[in-house]
């Protein structure tokens, strides 16, 4: 029951208690015109009536309107949570989607660049094969060093000679019959024992061809070039 609502029921029940008071009144006689003819006191009778409604009932009618608005505010906070709970897992979504496509970004460009790798060391290592073969060239008694230069130019690829000429350098200086008398080592490229060159050619203590295909591939193999290798060596004083 509203405020409005009880006020209407208190004019209500002053007007009725007014109307059967003009009942009795009149049935009564001139006695009683004669106690009522002031309007003034009418009012105040009336007046009287609505002051005295009930205090429960007023309380009644305030609390369901307190009610009624809780209610409403209850309705529109709710209405705003869910909103906002909307609109958080609406931004989390996009999120996640924008995450999950930049991983999948990273996991195709990491897989490219992993296949480009692949392919550079595979052109890397045929470009650092032997561009002759030993077979190429005619055996001889002896080999001067330019001779043995000249066969090393043809079998190292042109961008990794220089790197291979640093460490013959260091090792044997050109001499392809180089023998270290305290560890074994021996040929252009030093190798230790000195049997592992006979993978190369069972010529390998007399021609520098066959030392040289076997150093090459060697440093190939262990440092990935002549060019790594010599890195390695400058590091440490020995490949």
């Amino acid at each position: 029951m509203s405020r409005i609502s009880v006020r209407g029921f208190a004019v209500a029940s002053a007007t009725a208690v007014t109307t059967v008071g003009a009942v009795v009144g009149v049935a009564a006689g001139g006695q009683q015109q004669q106690g009522s003819s002031d309007p003034i006191e009418a009012t105040a009778a009336d007046s009287t009536l609505l002051a005295d409604i009930p205090a429960g009932q007023q309380a009644v009618a305030q609390t369901a309107s307190l009610t009624q608005q809780a209610d409403v505010q209850s309705t529109a906070a709710d209405a705003e949570a869910r909103k906002s709970a909307e609109e958080a897992a609406r931004k989390q979504a996009a999120k996640d989607a924008k995450a999950k496509k930049a991983a999948a970004d990273k996991a195709a460009a990491e897989k490219l660049a992993k296949e480009r790798e692949a392919k550079q060391k595979k052109d890397d290592v045929a470009s650092r094969s032997a561009s002759r073969d030993v077979g190429d060239f005619p055996q001889q008694a002896s080999y001067t060093i330019s001779e043995v230069q000249s066969m090393a130019r043809q079998i190292v690829p042109s961008g990794q000679f220089q790197c291979f000429s640093n460490i013959v350098d260091h090792e044997s200086t050109w001499n392809y019959q180089a023998s270290n008398p305290s560890s074994g080592a021996y040929g252009l490229v030093q190798a230790l024992p000195a049997s592992k060159m006979s993978s190369a050619g069972s010529d390998w203590q007399t021609n520098p061809a066959t030392q040289i295909k076997w150093g090459v591939n060697y440093m190939n193999e262990r440092y990935g070039s002549p060019c790594d290798a010599w890195s390695f060596w400058q590091a440490n004083g020995h490949y």
